[in-house]
């Protein structure tokens, strides 16, 4: 890849933004929250706590909007970004987000999966300016766990430094 990333610490931009990373979610099944591997760091789904509870819980497009659900995203994909950050070191370890996968429980009806995730990719563009632009799927399935409108997996190159 050719192009040129803003190297500006992640840490900084957090604090510019006011965002103070989350402690990671305690796993509520057997799995890590994120694991690293050849350079890389793979996120298990991340749903949207706060303080450690489910900020919401329904179908997106029945019991809770879809611009509810892009702000659950944001903040699932902040846990995603806190899990990352745990296995490298902190945050400025993280050098580039590579891919995002977004899972969003929908109603039958509901087809604006993609609108969701934004919610999720706008804050990683936010959070890591350029190196935040990442590959994307946004997906509808029928129910997540604990009844979760939306679920969010990372997958983030690692600086050469953090292993």
């Amino acid at each position: 890849m050719n192009e040129e990333l803003d190297e500006t610490p992640t840490s900084t931009r957090l604090a510019e933004l006011g965002i103070e990373l989350p402690s990671v979610p305690t796993p509520v099944a057997a799995y890590l929250p994120a694991l690293a591997s050849s350079g890389q760091v793979f996120t298990a789904g991340q749903l949207p706590f706060v303080n450690g509870k489910l900020a919401e819980v329904g179908k997106v497009g029945a019991q809770v909007s879809p611009e509810r659900a892009a702000e659950l995203a944001r903040i699932a994909a902040l846990n995603a970004i806190a899990a990352a950050a745990s296995v490298v070191g902190g945050v400025d370890g993280i050098r580039r987000v590579v891919k995002m996968v977004v899972f969003v429980a929908s109603d039958p009806s509901f087809t604006g999966q993609p609108a969701v995730a934004n919610g999720a990719s706008e804050l990683l563009q936010q959070v890591f300016g350029p190196r935040g632009t990442h590959a994307r799927s946004a997906v509808g399935v029928a129910v997540l766990p604990l009844d979760s409108p939306v679920e969010v997996e990372l997958v983030v190159e690692a600086n050469a430094a953090s292993f």
